[in-house]
């Protein structure tokens, strides 16, 4: 653990410093410290960057292709004081287009847009109903709203949340949230009988796109528009940090959800707006999904081979996911860590996802393909997880 030093003329202990210190050295002794790192060479199996439009350089020269070198480095304020401007309204018509929704409100991110739209629509009469795997920006909206009825359903498991959705079913208002493709695990949600379920109990659903984005559906317009859903889901979030490359996140809804978050939201209300070069990255990140050229087709068929291959691998520990995200549970940070540690050598950046983030038994490897991969690339890591774990 990274202490100050007393040579440092900066240095000052100030007493909650020493509570603040105890509690890492705490996690550190557990073997969860998070710790962040720069420079991180070899072959990319970690990040979000499923299309490649980062590292590719697909999206850049897009931008710099349609608005030169032109962009300006701030917003200069909030959308509701000076930094609202044509640009980010046409790209709100976009994404509303894009995803067949009435309208979009653009947020700084998934967390802002997830934090603000949960907080802001729940009050005291209100019982949300969430996936216990959904992500923390999602539990973090729960908590800063008002609302007294909240509880968690079994991960995909729809008797469990027809059973809560019996009981509660009275109440004026039910919100359901969930995720389309779980950011841990990589699996579905269970989408059409989940809209049923709050149809019959009318119960509102809240979609989280964030990595179905560009990846599902022909265009990567996400699960809720591929199975034709889009009408019956009350709203949706799309996140413009993973696939497309860009950063920012839209609300989808109606006109009155939009003109309600503009009121309501504090994330959306306080923060400064995202710069002009972001708006402009994500308008041309969604003219790429939408171009003839455009496929997904060959990331698909790269996620197929992987699966083959953790089928013939013999681990038990995968979790069958049809998406980018592939998980080997190990259940041990240490190990986790361990096999981490040889595949970094071999020059395959893999992360260990350990405990807290996954709960305690669940720590694992999570895995992110993307189109840059190769056939060759995947069977080394296979190689060696293999070598790591008869070690």
């Amino acid at each position: 653990m990274v202490t100050p030093k007393r040579s440092n003329p900066f240095y000052k202990m100030h007493s909650i410093d020493l509570y603040l210190a105890d509690k890492l050295k705490t996690r550190e002794n557990a073997g969860n410290l998070r710790m962040l790192s720069t420079g991180r060479a070899g072959v990319d199996f970690f990040s979000n960057d499923y299309l490649g439009l980062v590292t590719n350089g697909v999206l850049a020269e897009l931008v710099t292709k349609e608005f030169g070198n032109k962009l300006s480095t701030g917003s200069t304020g909030s959308r509701l004081l000076s930094g609202n401007n044509i640009e980010i309204e046409e790209l709100e018509k976009q994404i509303a287009h894009f995803h067949r929704a009435e309208a979009a409100l653009v947020f700084n991110s998934g967390y802002d847009a997830n934090l603000g739209l949960i907080s802001c629509i729940s009050d005291r009469h209100t019982t949300i109903l969430y996936d216990e795997l959904c992500h923390a920006s999602i539990h973090d909206g729960i908590r800063l709203g008002i609302c007294n009825n909240k509880f968690h359903f079994m991960h995909n498991n729809l008797a469990d949340l027809e059973a809560k959705l019996a009981k509660h079913s009275g109440n004026q208002k039910i919100i359901v949230a969930i995720e389309s493709v779980y950011s841990m695990d990589g699996d579905f949600a269970l989408l059409v009988e989940i809209v049923g379920l709050c149809e019959k109990y009318g119960a509102n659903l809240i979609v989280d796109e964030a990595h179905a984005t560009g990846v599902i559906g022909q265009k990567g317009e996400g699960l809720v528009n591929k199975l034709g859903l889009e009408k019956r889901v009350f709203a949706r979030v799309h996140t413009f940090g993973k696939a497309l490359g860009s950063h920012g996140a839209a609300v989808l809804g109606s006109e009155v959800l939009k003109q309600y978050l503009i009121n309501f939201a504090r994330p959306f209300i306080y923060s400064t707006a995202l710069p002009m070069h972001s708006v402009l990255a994500t308008k041309c990140a969604y003219d790429y999904l939408a171009s003839p050229s455009f496929t997904n087709k060959p990331l698909n068929e790269l996620i197929a081979y992987f699966r083959a291959k953790a089928i013939d691998s013999g681990l038990k520990g995968w979790i069958h996911s049809d998406s980018p995200i592939q998980a080997l549970v190990i259940g041990s940070n240490t190990r986790s860590r361990q096999i981490a540690f040889a595949l970094q050598n071999a020059g395959l950046q893999v992360n260990p996802i350990l405990h807290p983030t996954v709960p305690l038994g669940m720590e694992r490897l999570r895995i992110c393909l993307h189109t840059f991969n190769t056939r060759a690339q995947i069977d080394q890591l296979f190689k060696t997880i293999k070598d790591s774990w008869e070690k």
